[in-house]
């Protein structure tokens, strides 16, 4: 939980009088006038308001000792999103940009506390589809236990952007006892993951009329700290960690095992994946293994911790489905090897190209 100093009492923070009565936004929202302050009072204030936030500085002050009752390393991260399209089964592009920022620091071992939110916003936008992201973003970062605390917003001209673009940035402490490192990988190691692979890339896939597939396939997009947390607790040496997002869990096992400079073997047969993203694979011609996951952690652990760390896993809403994919060996190095469903093997190379952009 966010420390009882951060939850201070609204006295004294700025009254706000902004009333956004646009039905679109305009270039008039970006001029830094009235209009763009109704904006912000109205539909960015409205929703984050927090002590912080609300006294409208140019930048977020925090006590450090508000820090260092966590930890005493900073983590420190940003990303962007221009996902195509903005709504989809399962969120939108405001709980991708809460949840992504959040995963990105958690995966590092740190729990993430505060979050800087900036807009670009394409001239012509429905203010009721920006109230909708913008709620996704406050529900996902109340679920996440983080604090929007600081931001930017910019109007563009009609078809300088699509729609909108975000970019967020997160701030996280991480505790002396933790240390984990995509270089950390050791053999004897097991890898889990805490369930289904490419819902997020199969949601993207249906929402995008022009590849005529339709699925009813939800994404995963989900803050994972409190996933996290559970597993750090029965296993505080965890040897690597990362959410497979862009480039699905292909790409991160190949990144564990360039930088440790070893070899890993996943089994087709163990990996959680559901019937409707085979099918679509099928369809497409797409490999799963390289499909975008907005909710799933790679991990791994020491053997000795796996059944610890997958019944933790396992006892959180986002693990239900966690399973022991696949073993850390020696040689050959650099390498990520699947054992197929007929018994064969064959190398799982870094994903070269993109199967679908513009996935988050």
């Amino acid at each position: 939980m966010i420390p009882s100093s951060l939850s201070q009492s609204n006295a004294g923070m700025r009254k706000r009088s902004g009333i956004l009565r646009a039905e679109t936004i305009n270039m008039s929202h970006g001029s830094g006038g009235k209009a763009m302050r109704d904006l912000i009072e109205d539909v960015f204030l409205g929703a984050f308001e927090n002590v912080q936030l609300d006294v409208l500085e140019d930048q977020a002050r925090i006590d450090l000792s508000q820090l260092t009752a966590f930890g005493n390393r900073l983590a420190l991260t940003t990303d962007s999103y221009v996902v195509d399209p903005i709504f989809f089964r399962g969120g939108d592009i405001g709980k991708l940009a809460v949840c992504g920022t959040v995963n990105d620091l958690a995966v590092g071992g740190a729990k993430p506390l505060y979050l800087t939110c900036s807009v670009i916003i394409e001239e012509g936008l429905s203010v009721l589809d920006l109230r909708r992201i913008v709620e996704s973003m406050r529900v996902a970062a109340v679920a996440a236990d983080v604090r929007i605390v600081t931001g930017d917003t910019k109007v563009v001209e009609r078809g300088a952007c699509d729609k909108i673009f975000i970019n967020t940035a997160g701030v996280g402490v991480i505790a002396s006892s933790v240390n984990v490192s995509a270089a950390g990988a050791k053999p004897g190691d097991l890898v889990l993951i805490n369930g289904f692979i490419g819902d997020h890339g199969a949601a993207i896939v249906g929402a995008r009329k022009d590849l005529a597939i339709e699925n009813e396939i939800d994404s995963d997009c989900a803050p994972l700290n409190n996933l996290i947390a559970a597993i750090v607790a029965v296993c505080p040496e965890i040897h690597c960690m990362r959410d497979a997002t862009r480039g699905g869990i292909a790409s991160v096992l190949n990144e564990f095992a360039i930088s440790s400079k070893v070899s890993i073997k996943i089994k087709e047969s163990v990996i959680p994946l559901r019937n409707e993203v085979r099918g679509m694979c099928e369809i497409l011609g797409l490999d799963p293994l390289y499909l975008a996951n907005e909710g799933k952690v790679v991990v791994v652990v020491p053997r000795q911790h796996a059944d610890a760390v997958l019944a933790a896993m396992k006892n959180d809403k986002h693990g239900r489905d966690s399973a022991i994919i696949g073993e850390i060996f020696a040689e050959p190095e650099e390498t990520v090897v699947l054992q197929t469903v007929f018994g064969g093997e064959r190398i799982v190379d870094m994903l070269v190209g993109d199967q679908l952009p513009r996935i988050c």
